[in-house]
């Protein structure tokens, strides 16, 4: 133990990288930004659907393919495949019906860093039940496979779907574990909003590549990954090709660790329509916002004021703490190219979704008041002083919190060492933010919430109902390398619910038809 340094004493050996990595790919070795043509991330199928039924069968094996992501380079990847051979396919559900997803770990050990993966899938923003919830401790081995019931009765939304395995969160994401999901409900279809062809999935994330090609994993001392390449639906910098309309785009950030400031380089404005829990209560335009990881944005641009010929760029004016490079500023480009071929769904409602049940919450409502301090001590990141080893250690049973069912309550997040920003992701509710350093919340973040951006010295209140579950659930930073070096605790909503490791067993491959 000695011969691993002080530092390295304070994680579990299974945590450390076990090769040194390669060298970094030459930037100029990499494709300028704006030549590779914007491409939608697939849709799943169901590998069973019975219409007079109420649940969508899927079929999932988690496995690492090699793809051309890097123009003449040939990179292996971790992903999600449907039975069909969708590669992260976007699972779409309507509001009421329940998905039925069965997930199977075939991944061999991680290319650069050695260990086997085990895995949990997250839905992230729905309100599973706690063993389908994608619990840390409540993993599949390679060589296994598990059921995962989603009911999808929450408000139409976008969530995604990655694995949350204790302890290599981070890189197995970073390999390439998460997809888009949504949920649509009668209202959110209802709106002249943008709807079908018009409503776009853009899953953002930053990656850097060796000179071989391989997906380069760095951590900088667990304080997070920071890529030199950015990826939309897979791509390099794409640029797209788009009419003389509104688009509405659902921005996911998708990146281990970095966080963006979006800004179009014509100074025009984007309009933020739907926040993490879906639509928000009215249209919020701004001429640039933040984003951290595993928040998502919904998003309406209008390119019918530009001309047809008119090239607009989606830039990243970044934040602190961020490790940028030479073209981390940029992320994909919109070619305006033709005029509009349909007008349905082109407008923005002064009103979207007025009655949000967490959105009508007051302070007054409130019954109980608590406070969480996000501090890295000794090298490891904590909630309170608290990391998710002392929940292991716990036998997972120590909780920082125990809201009882349908309790409202307001919880304070604070960040005051200043190094870094903390993503901060509460699993099973929906939050409204109700001031920011005492101020009121930002104008994008005015919608339901499930990550709450922590800034550096920041301190942000929120307020939340505790329904629909019982049970464990996890707070946990969504820096992921943060979450993986130990920054996530866990609160239970009232008593008895059903136990998340142990409520879903797992099963060995191979996997029993769906």
């Amino acid at each position: 133990m000695g011969a691993l340094g002080s530092a390295a004493v304070l994680l579990p050996l299974e945590r450390l990288a076990t090769a040194a990595a390669p060298a970094r790919m030459a930037a100029s070795n990499l494709p300028r930004p704006f030549t590779i043509p914007f491409t939608l991330p697939p849709v799943a199928r169901p590998s069973r659907w019975d219409p007079d039924s109420d649940t969508d069968h899927y079929a999932m094996d988690m496995v690492q393919v090699n793809q051309s992501i890097l123009p003449g380079y040939t990179t292996a990847i971790w992903a999600y495949q449907d039975h069909y051979g969708n590669l992260n396919p976007t699972i779409d559900v309507a509001q009421g019906r329940q998905v039925r997803v069965q997930q199977c770990n075939q991944l061999p050990n991680h290319p650069q860093l050695g260990y086997a993966p085990s895995t949990s899938v997250h839905l992230h923003g729905s309100a599973s039940l706690p063993q389908y919830d994608g619990y840390a401790g409540d993993v599949t081995s390679p060589g296994n496979w598990k059921d995962y019931y989603y009911p999808d009765f929450q408000d139409a939304r976008t969530l995604w779907y990655h694995d949350h395995g204790a302890h290599h969160t981070a890189s197995n994401v970073f390999m390439g574990l998460a997809a888009m999901y949504r949920i649509f409900d009668p209202l959110e279809q209802s709106l002249p909003i943008p709807h079908g062809r018009y409503d776009v999935p853009l899953i953002v994330r930053d990656a850097m590549f060796d000179t071989s090609g391989q997906l380069l994993y760095n951590d900088h001392d667990h304080s997070g990954v920071y890529g030199d390449v950015i990826l939309v639906n897979g791509k390099p910098w794409p640029v797209m090709k788009v009419e003389r309309r509104k688009y509405r785009f659902r921005i996911l950030n998708a990146s281990v660790s970095r966080s963006y400031r979006w800004q179009l380089d014509s100074g025009q404005p984007l309009t933020v329509i739907g926040t993490d829990g879906g639509l928000c209560p009215a249209p919020v335009p701004v001429n640039q916002f933040r984003h951290g990881v595993a928040e998502r944005y919904e998003v309406i641009i209008d390119f019918a004021r530009y001309p047809i010929g008119r090239r607009v760029v989606l830039k990243n004016l970044s934040n602190k703490n961020n490790i940028d490079f030479a073209n981390t500023n940029k992320v994909m480009a919109f070619d305006v190219v033709a005029e509009a071929t349909s007008q349905e769904g082109n407008s923005i409602p002064s009103e979207l979704n007025p009655g949000n049940d967490t959105m009508n919450l007051t302070e007054a409502m409130s019954t109980q008041s608590r406070r969480f301090d996000l501090v890295r001590t000794h090298g490891r990141w904590t909630i309170n002083g608290k990391t998710w080893q002392d929940i292991i250690d716990s036998d997972f049973r120590w909780v920082a919190a125990n809201p009882k069912p349908n309790a409202i309550e307001v919880w304070e997040f604070r960040n005051l060492s200043g190094g870094w920003n903390h993503p901060l992701h509460v699993h099973l509710i929906d939050f409204k933010i109700l001031d920011r350093n005492g101020k009121p919340p930002l104008p994008h973040e005015r919608g339901p919430k499930d990550v709450a951006y922590i800034g550096e010295n920041e301190s942000v209140r929120v307020i939340a109902k505790f329904k629909n579950r019982v049970g464990r659930y996890m707070i946990h930073c969504h820096n992921l390398v943060h979450e993986d070096h130990d920054m996530m605790t866990q609160f239970e909503v009232g008593e008895d619910g059903d136990d998340p490791i142990y409520g879903e067993p797992t099963h060995p491959l191979p996997a029993t038809p769906v």
